[in-house]
């Protein structure tokens, strides 16, 4: 029964892996094929590590795999995320399908900072101030 879980999860492991690869190949622009490595790639090295820790059984090895996994879910979005924001402040072209973009609105080009959506729906309510009597 083991070993069946085993290839199960290799098995899996690598066809999220090549899912990621195709997803690099065939996906329009950064941020989709971000999303598609991060995802696919990230669940199937987990599969895999549960795998070799099953597969070895022996304590050192199963924290060894157990740690892999852990770092790849801390690291993975993290890295993500900074790729996808350096992208986008390089001016990384979106796919002409893309429906609605958060980011523009806050985003200023010449300083590359962003606005908090807080910040915007708060200046959006703020009533213009009248200027003193005179």
């Amino acid at each position: 029964m083991i070993e069946f879980i085993k290839g199960v999860f290799i098995l899996s492991g690598a066809l999220f892996m090549l899912l990621a690869a195709l997803g690099i190949l065939r996906l329009p622009d950064l941020l989709t094929r971000m999303h598609a490595t991060t995802k696919a790639a990230a669940l199937g090295v987990i599969l895999i590590m549960l795998a070799v820790a099953l597969h070895f059984g022996e304590v050192d090895v199963v924290a060894r795999a157990l740690a892999i996994i852990v770092f790849i879910l801390m690291t993975a979005p993290v890295a993500a995320h900074v790729i996808g924001r350096a992208g986008y402040f390089v001016g990384s072209k979106l796919w002409s399908g893309t429906v609605k973009d958060e980011l523009r609105p806050n985003y200023d080009p010449l300083t590359h900072e962003l606005k908090s959506g807080m910040e915007t729906e708060a200046n959006a309510r703020r009533e213009p101030k009248e200027s003193d009597p005179s």
